[in-house]
């Protein structure tokens, strides 16, 4: 009998997935990637992929690396597809096909098994990361294949297949939105979401934080230690980078900081809307920059910020494993290398506000930026300097002269 690896997440769409590989033949072995998922039940998760029929089912724990190795060298880009998602489920698919194929070829499986839609990102993501690493992968993606999508044309359709074979699942057809978690972020899509004149804060019921509203009446004051732009520290204790993200989660989300509602553009090629929580990422980004703009060369943060948007996008679409990123990465870890420090924020109703700032790379002298009479700037240089700077206009304005 043919077998296979099932990228597994105990949801709706990978419970039917579960359901129809063994009724195709297969003999499905269950990988449950732990990405730090924050409102899951992982001993259930893996008893029901257990009493469902699959031949094995396992738990990776990976939630150490996906900070360090995925989330955190992102954060030192400053990369937010379109200038506002944080990219927390983009990060995450690459990893989960490295840890599918390191099952598939321990277990001697045959394919690889997504529960990713022709209509999503995550189908790329996925795909491109597994072929990246294994060139001669078996890829089979039920939602690209007529006959599923016949059996399963909605959601409606899957609730009552899990019914009739005693599946339990979260979704509903009175609830139908869809949800994604991490340690990094929980997203929430598709169903009332698909209604652009429904507040989504209103329709999804928060998993990480309360809302702004719902927040403290004063100010939470915490500071982030940073080496070479890397998170090593919060309010004096020394954590890992999970053990970071995890701290600035509570924080963050105790707050009501980190909540988005955006319409993006997918790699396919049509908009969706997503709302998303990254509180303890959010807090993240703001302290990095915040130092960033202390220890940085301005022309290597100019370059840097130039790039950024690229590397948001290469992410969000599945350009992980390649050598484009490879080099971007390598770029980066040389541009942190000054980026040390300490940032103290201020928290309040999802507000970030700055506290305070030092490095001991701090780039920033007070003698030159003051304002005030002295000062080791000496004024006199900028003549020559705007002479020499305004040439190409003077040329330029005798040859073609502007009206005015």
């Amino acid at each position: 009998m043919p077998s296979c690896v099932l990228a597994y997440s105990g949801g709706l769409d990978t419970s039917v997935i579960l359901g129809w590989l063994q009724d195709q033949g297969y003999d499905v072995h269950c990988v449950y990637v732990d990405l730090g998922q924050p409102c899951e039940d992982r001993e259930a998760i893996m008893q029901k992929a257990h009493d469902c029929g699959a031949v094995s089912a396992r738990l990776v724990d990976v939630q150490e690396e996906l900070c360090r190795d995925f989330a955190f060298p992102v954060l030192q880009w400053q990369a937010k597809y379109e200038s506002i998602y944080l990219l927390g489920t983009s990060i995450a698919r690459p990893l989960i096909s490295k840890v599918c194929l390191e099952v598939a070829r321990e277990v001697g499986a045959e394919a690889y098994v997504h529960g990713a839609t022709g209509k999503g990102n995550d189908q790329c993501r996925f795909q491109l990361a597994a072929e990246a690493l294994d060139p001669n992968v078996k890829m089979i993606a039920p939602w690209r294949i007529q006959e599923f999508r016949d059996l399963f044309p909605g959601r409606t359709e899957m609730i009552a297949y899990c019914e009739s074979k005693g599946i339990p699942v979260k979704a509903s057809v009175s609830k139908p939105y869809s949800s994604d978690e991490n340690c990094l972020h929980i997203s929430y899509e598709a169903g009332d979401l698909e209604d652009l004149e429904i507040n989504g804060v209103d329709v999804v019921d928060f998993g990480m934080g309360v809302s702004p509203q719902d927040a403290p009446d004063e100010v939470e004051q915490v500071t982030i230690k940073i080496e070479q732009g890397v998170p090593v520290a919060v309010n004096g204790e020394a954590l890992s980078p999970l053990g970071i993200v995890k701290t600035l989660n509570d924080i963050g989300g105790r707050n009501g900081v980190g909540r988005i509602d955006m319409v993006e553009n997918r790699f396919v090629g049509m908009k969706s809307r997503g709302v998303y929580e990254s509180p303890g990422m959010t807090v993240l980004y703001d302290a990095l920059l915040v130092l960033e703009q202390l220890t940085m060369d301005r022309d290597l943060c100019h370059l840097r910020d130039r790039l950024k948007a690229e590397v948001a996008e290469m992410v969000y679409y599945g350009h992980w494993y390649c050598a484009r990123m490879d080099a971007l990465l390598a770029f980066n870890r040389s541009a942190m290398e000054h980026v040390t420090g300490e940032v103290t924020l201020g928290l309040y109703k999802g507000n970030i506000i700055v506290e305070s700032r030092k490095s001991p790379n701090s780039l920033y002298d007070e003698g030159i930026a003051t304002m005030e009479g002295g000062g080791s700037y000496n004024q006199d240089d900028a003549e020559g300097f705007l002479r020499i700077m305004g040439l190409p206009y003077r040329v330029q304005g005798r040859i073609t002269p502007r009206e005015y």
